[in-house]
Parts: C-alpha cells; structure tokens; sequence
C-alpha cells in the first residue's frame, strides 16, 4: 500500500511517500511563503526523491480540519485535481490526529493544539500506550485553560504539540504534568498524517474525492461577522 500524503492545515506545509508501514521521503516546509507557492513544487520533489511517479501511488492523503480555512482549502482543492486525473481514493484525517502521531510510541496524554486566534485553540485529547492511540475527546476549538480537561490521570505526563501548544503551555505549564514537544516534532508532519491514514484505509475508509470534505470546526471571520450583522438588523429589513 503506497500513499502520498499532504499537509496544508496551518502556517507549515508537509508531503510524504508512504509505502507499506515504511517512510520513503519526506517534505517539510515552515517560511513565509504560501501553500499555493510550495506545494506541487514539494509535491513532485518528495516523488522523486522516492523514485516514484505520480501514477505510482495507490492512495492520497490529507489533514481535512481544522486548521487555516485557506490552506485546508488549497490542500483539498490539488487532492481533489489529483484523484481525478490518477483515479485513486483518498482519505481525509483529522489535523489533530495526525499531529497526534508525530508521538507514537510515546506514553500519556497527547494534546495536539492548534492556534484558532481569538484566543482559542482547536485541540483534542488522545492516550498514548502500548496499544496505540486512542482517542479521548471530539475535535473543538476551547481557551488554552481547558486543554487538560480530560486528562485525568495524574501520574501519565501530558505532551502539548501544534502551533497552538506555546499558548497553552503559558496557560497550563504550571501543571507538573504539561511538557512541550521537541521543536522537530511540535508541527504536523505528512508522514504522521501518512501513518494516521494507513490506520483509517485498513478499516475501510477510504473513498472517492467528491466526498472529500473539510471540518473547519467553527464559522470563519466573515461568516461570523455576517451573523452579527444579520442578528442586529431590524425585523423585516432587507
């Protein structure tokens, strides 16, 4: 089973050849430049440092939310283009869960958080053992204080990782438990949403592109403030 998986869920931007529970390459970009810049430029790099063509993959994958409403967006938008030409099912996962599995192996609490701006994170609690992961808590967007809500536990460490996990950890770092991510591994990672995917394609999940979608979790700024307006408009106002 080989896979090309892709992250444009945040400020970073990842793609990965996955073939048989084996990383075969690996791109990771964090600068100012845009997804709509790097990613088929990364895309085709990372294939030919695998030795593979496009053609070659048996399924795509992708983060499908939460995370930028643009970069999700532009992610979604080259897995679509590229199932269609190549005829391949894809797999959405969760931004959260695939961050989740930069750490497995690890044992605790993983605390993917993302920075949702307003100061909120989107985030979700997973339990790291000698099973695997497993998740705890449904993917929202919460205050930095509420991280740790369904880390009951208080003799398993909590790993905080994601752009979001700084704010959080000024928020809840007090916490004996609470312990950032190593830098090399504190982004989403492809390879990590590549492993993830590989989880969700042995049950059964995979499927057609059109019914890719994406979680955004929460309304985005414009839509909000059309809510507002449309909420302090006078009754029967046009």
């Amino acid at each position: 089973m080989r896979i090309l998986a892709l992250d444009t869920s945040a400020k970073s931007a990842s793609c990965a050849v996955w073939e048989n529970d084996v990383l075969l390459a690996e791109s990771f970009i964090n600068t100012r430049l845009t997804h709509s810049e790097t990613l088929m430029p990364m895309l085709h790099s990372t294939l030919q440092n695998a030795k593979l063509q496009l053609g070659d993959t048996d399924y795509l994958a992708l983060t499908h939310g939460p995370g930028s409403f643009t970069g999700l967006r532009i992610g979604t938008a080259a897995v679509k283009g590229l199932c269609a030409g190549l005829q391949r099912p894809c797999v959405g996962v969760s931004t959260l869960e695939a961050t989740a599995y930069n750490l497995l192996g690890w044992h605790g609490y993983i605390v993917p958080a993302m920075d949702a701006r307003r100061g909120q994170v989107y985030t979700a609690a997973f339990l790291c053992d000698e099973s695997g992961i497993r998740r705890l808590t449904d993917d929202c967007a919460a205050d930095a204080a509420g991280v740790l809500t369904a880390c009951s536990d208080e003799n398993l460490p909590v790993y905080l990782l994601g752009d979001g996990a700084s704010l959080c950890y000024n928020t809840v770092g007090a916490d004996s438990r609470v312990r950032l991510a190593p830098a090399h591994l504190l982004f989403t990672r492809a390879g990590a949403v590549a492993q993830c995917a590989a989880a969700h394609i042995q049950k059964g999940e995979a499927g057609p592109a059109r019914d890719l979608g994406i979680s955004y979790i929460r309304l985005s700024q414009a839509q909000r403030e059309l809510a507002q307006r449309q909420q302090s408009a006078p009754s029967g106002a046009d």
